[in-house]
């Protein structure tokens, strides 16, 4: 195991058996889309890449939702960071978690006490959920999405749901199991919720005989006045909201969170009573940004120079979703979005190597390529440039773009197999509870004995009173 050969200290310096030349250190830290590009873009360069990742795999985040909801499996959208990187001569993966960074020293320690010296350093950690200070009581009830451990507990939690109103007799109670609700309308809270709508309605037509008449809720909860307001033209927000409605999906924007606990919501104008809930709203920068000691912005984000370097550190560069970088003419930074990060990991292998040439460092420049939310089967919204799409045009462009990002043959090709077979027949091939003595865990549903009866039409058929 490559993880075992780093010792309590790995050298700096390398030399080449044919050349007694030092070899550079490039030390990449996350395996994301920064930072896997920025390894693979520094192949058959005069350098050693190590990269360094919690995670033995690469994630593709935009596709979370879709294992939450079951419409894929988890090594759909995962890909070995080994693997990725097998061809790669000059490059190691390490896995572990780097807990210090001495920029003075150029020495990263991990959390076993490992250290890893290094001549250029880049940062690609990422984000993780925000709760705006609350997350003690918060994040237990409303449970975040940003890792496949994260998915893979809301399908879960989704699943049992189903399970427990499928042996709840309280009409009241059952309501409640089936009422779901997303906090936050960005893209991953407009497509949670239309996934989940879109599942609820197929799985208990067609797997759950006694929840048949039964009418799911699910609710998406936003501060702002608009869906999709980072960035998206309004009038495609306003095109989104109506998609979403359309899948019976109730929308309530302007509408600020006050709590959260194991009732369900409360918001201005009372509690929304639901069994789960699930928080899209807020992401933050990742304690390691703080250890850096570097200015960072409101939300966590390591400012960074032109070009994407840290000042006083050029060999220090902060990339991806952690980077704030204001573009020249811009206001605003750059957004958290994958064609900017696999951008700028591509740019900063290419400063490292100007940098070993002796040559003038260069002004990161991002190549927008556009925007894109997914609501449901055959919706969607997308812009790029001028270019205003919904609908299903727009949904066959997101398919398209997202299949061609997928690392590996074979996740495209699996993830294009499962979407022609979801769209054919509208069924989901994922719907597994895993976990051990799961079926325990529908205690925490309140389900204690099967039902009395089978639930009837008119029992079953209206949403909770509390979510209007």
């Amino acid at each position: 195991m490559e993880g075992a050969a780093v010792g309590r200290r790995a050298p700096a310096r390398r030399w080449s058996a044919l050349r007694l030349e030092r070899v550079n250190e490039v030390v990449i830290i996350g395996g994301g889309f920064a930072g896997l590009r920025a390894a693979r873009a520094l192949a058959g360069r005069a350098v050693e890449v190590t990269l360094v990742d919690r995670s033995n795999h690469h994630l593709f985040q935009p596709l979370l939702y879709q294992v939450a909801t079951a419409a894929l499996s988890p090594a759909d959208i995962a890909y070995p960071i080994r693997a990725a990187l097998r061809s790669q001569d000059n490059a190691r993966v390490l896995l572990g978690e780097v807990t210090a960074v001495d920029l003075e020293q150029r020495r990263l320690t991990l959390l076993d006490g490992a250290q890893l010296r290094y001549d250029f350093l880049v940062v690609a950690v990422g984000m993780k959920n925000d709760y705006f200070g609350r997350e003690e009581r918060w994040a237990t009830h409303a449970l975040g999405l940003k890792t496949l451990d994260e998915a893979l507990e809301i399908r879960r939690r989704v699943l049992l749901a189903f399970e427990a109103a499928e042996r709840e007799p309280d009409a009241d109670k059952r309501r409640r199991l089936l009422s779901f609700i997303v906090i936050g309308g960005g893209p991953t809270g407009v497509e949670v919720a239309g996934a989940l709508s879109e599942l609820a309605a197929n799985i208990l037509a067609e797997d759950f005989r006694r929840l048949r008449a039964a009418k799911p809720h699910v609710l998406l909860v936003e501060r702002g006045e608009r869906l999709l307001s980072g960035g998206f033209d309004p009038r495609l927000s306003a095109r989104a909201r109506t998609q979403l409605e359309e899948l019976g999906v109730e929308v309530r924007t302007s509408t600020e969170v006050l709590d959260i606990d194991e009732r369900g919501v409360r918001v201005s104008s009372g509690l929304l009573e639901a069994a789960n809930v699930f928080w899209t709203a807020g992401v933050k920068g990742r304690s390691l940004a703080q250890r850096l000691g570097v200015p960072l912005d409101r939300g966590g984000r390591v400012i960074v120079r032109p070009d994407c370097s840290l000042e006083g550190h050029p060999e220090v560069f902060v990339i991806g979703d952690i980077a704030h970088l204001v573009p020249a003419g811009s206001e605003r930074p750059l957004p958290g979005l994958a064609p900017v990060a696999i951008q700028q990991g591509g740019f900063v292998a290419r400063q490292i190597v100007r940098r070993l040439a002796g040559e003038p460092p260069e002004a990161f420049r991002y190549v927008d390529k556009g925007i894109m939310a997914t609501v449901g089967r055959s919706r969607a919204v997308a812009q790029t440039g001028r270019l205003r799409l919904s609908g299903l045009i727009a949904w066959l462009a997101w398919l398209v773009v997202h299949i061609a990002y997928l690392i590996g043959f074979r996740n495209r090709s699996s993830v294009l197999f499962n979407w022609t077979w979801s769209y054919l027949t509208f069924k989901r091939g994922a719907r597994l509870i895993t976990g051990e003595r799961s079926w325990a865990r529908l205690a925490e549903y309140g389900v204690a004995s099967p039902p009395l009866e089978a639930p009837t039409e008119s029992s079953g058929a209206a949403p909770p009173g509390s979510l209007g």
